[in-house]
């Protein structure tokens, strides 16, 4: 058997046929790069298995290759686990060398503990059964997989206050989850800063932020908002965001402070639960 046809991921299946249908197309990684207004070495990272497109880029694939709808819908069964509009996101994430967010009201879905989470998706539901919540946490606490590697990628995350104060399924949750935050920067799995109340306005408060940095390609910048997202290839849009999020930065309390205030505020809960 050829060795690239051996057992392969789904998404290593994925940019095969990429290729192969672009070389029967008679299309270079350059001439498809031009379909899709990107580099050939994206084209490259798709065809390897090592980045999947988004759902704009895959369109363009399908219409470039002229594959009707072939790409586009074996992306979305690819991506059904995530909300289509956190799909890219959900691969992006684990490509990522650095990887800075920013909450202004949850605690990031990749840092989250099963129980914190499970409050969250019965506060977004009017209706739900156990077996979807189930599903859901699991999807969501899964994220967590990418920090089990010291190495890659480096996470910085900036929590509003508001994110400690907000009591999301009862003070015993907020105690383990605000304790495993702090337990996770001590460890120096994560770059963890508070961004008081006391700063006011500042440059991010109208939005949660990720901005993702990568090895070989330009880095991304992503906001969400209530059943939507917005990932941003823009160089000036992207940079625009990491100016955002260094002011905001800027403003936060230090490494050592963020530390003590985390955990004075998860011993408070711990002691509201008694």
């Amino acid at each position: 058997m050829d060795e690239h046809r051996k057992a392969r991921t789904p998404r290593e299946r994925f940019g095969e046929e990429i290729r192969s249908r672009r070389g029967a197309a008679r299309l270079t990684q350059a001439g498809l790069a031009r379909h899709l207004v990107c580099s050939p070495t994206l084209i490259s990272h798709y065809e390897a298995g090592r980045r999947l497109p988004g759902f704009d880029d895959v369109q363009r694939i399908d219409q470039a290759l002229g594959t009707g709808s072939f790409f586009t819908q074996w992306l979305d069964e690819l991506t059904s686990t995530w909300a289509s509009y956190f799909a890219a996101m959900s691969e992006l994430e684990r490509q990522a060398t650095e990887i800075q967010q920013f909450a202004l009201s949850l605690v990031p879905g990749m840092l989250q503990t099963p129980d914190y989470a499970r409050a969250v998706f019965k506060g977004y539901r009017a209706d739900w059964t156990a077996e979807e919540i189930d599903r859901s946490v699991a999807i969501r606490t899964g994220r967590a997989q990418i920090l089990e590697d010291p190495s890659h990628p480096v996470v910085w995350t900036v929590l509003d206050e508001g994110v400690l104060r907000r009591c999301v399924g009862s003070p015993q949750v907020m105690a383990e989850q605000l304790h495993k935050i702090a337990d996770m920067a001590e460890a120096g799995r994560l770059r963890f800063h508070v961004l008081p109340y006391s700063a006011g306005a500042h440059a991010l408060a109208q939005s949660m932020l990720t901005l993702l940095s990568f090895e070989n390609t330009a880095p991304l910048a992503y906001v969400e908002g209530l059943i939507s997202g917005n990932l941003m290839k823009s160089p000036a849009l992207v940079a625009q965001c990491q100016t955002s999020y260094n002011l905001a930065l800027s403003e936060a309390l230090s490494r050592e402070k963020s530390l003590a205030f985390v955990r004075v505020v998860a011993e408070e809960y711990a002691h509201a639960e008694q």
